[in-house]
């Protein structure tokens, strides 16, 4: 039988997603908590590596167990062994084989908000929670820096050194800007990302943003295809991946309860 489950957690006393020795992270803390649930080992696949620090709505991870259980079962058990900032939000029996579900390979598109607190005055509740800027930003500038990243483009500008990606070549669906008081919200919607690649992007519009270059300069910034012509790598703190985006056929949700809960 293969399951998925949805998954939210926050990231800031991890180191990621993907299993380290350390066990420090949030696949370590799910198979953890699975192979006390069932007194066996099961191995979980994601649909999206986060990093450290990088929190969690609606990551999708599915695993394949001989095991009968209700859903609801899966949900509760697992739970009981999760430390409390990580939750199993629901779990869903899934087709499997050749032509079956697997949380990674079928999502068709991946969506990440960041959240970005400007103020003269560091966050404290929300630490970990939101980045931060100091100084203010012209959102009519960020807006026309963002639409020149929509399209299809080589973005090798945007990309760790230890990407393991195939291809710098990604297709940015969406990008979207709002703000409620001192907190901007900026959505993303590709059918990949790369290592890093949000929070590069994130720093090159908050400096457009604050000035120190024009919105024009982000088309600069793609035709070098260079770590070097960016700005720096900007905070994970306010970084949270949405989830992954499947076709309607497989039925699972689009959207966890606390996506409404962000600024």
């Amino acid at each position: 039988m293969r399951v998925a489950l949805g998954i939210s957690y926050n990231g800031s006393a991890y180191q990621g997603w993907q299993s380290q020795l350390s066990g420090n992270t949030i696949q370590d803390q799910l198979e953890s908590a699975l192979a006390k649930f069932t007194t066996q080992p099961l191995r979980v696949m994601c649909a999206g590596r986060t990093d450290a620090g990088v929190h969690g709505l609606m990551q999708v991870a599915h695993f394949d167990t001989p095991l009968e259980r209700d859903m609801a079962s899966w949900v509760r058990g697992t739970n009981a062994f999760l430390p409390r900032d990580i939750a199993v939000q629901w779990a869903q029996q899934m087709p499997d084989g050749q032509d079956g579900f697997h949380s990674r390979a079928s999502a068709i598109a991946r969506r990440y908000a960041y959240v970005l607190l400007e103020s003269p005055v560091r966050p404290s509740v929300e630490a970990g929670r939101v980045g931060w800027v100091y100084r203010s930003m012209d959102s009519v500038a960020v807006e026309r820096a963002a639409a020149y990243l929509l399209g299809e483009h080589d973005f090798s500008s945007f990309r760790a050194a230890q990407c393991q990606a195939k291809s710098p070549v990604k297709t940015i669906t969406s990008i979207k800007v709002s703000r409620r008081g001192p907190y901007w919200r900026f959505e993303f919607e590709a059918n990949a990302f790369l290592h890093h690649m949000i929070r590069n992007i994130m720093g090159c519009l908050v400096s457009v943003g604050q000035g120190g270059h024009s919105p024009e300069w982000i088309l600069e910034v793609l035709a070098a295809r260079s770590r070097d012509a960016a700005a720096p790598t900007f905070s994970p703190d306010g970084l949270y991946f949405l989830g992954p985006v499947y076709e309607d056929h497989f039925g699972l949700p689009s959207s966890a309860p606390a996506y409404d809960w962000l600024p």
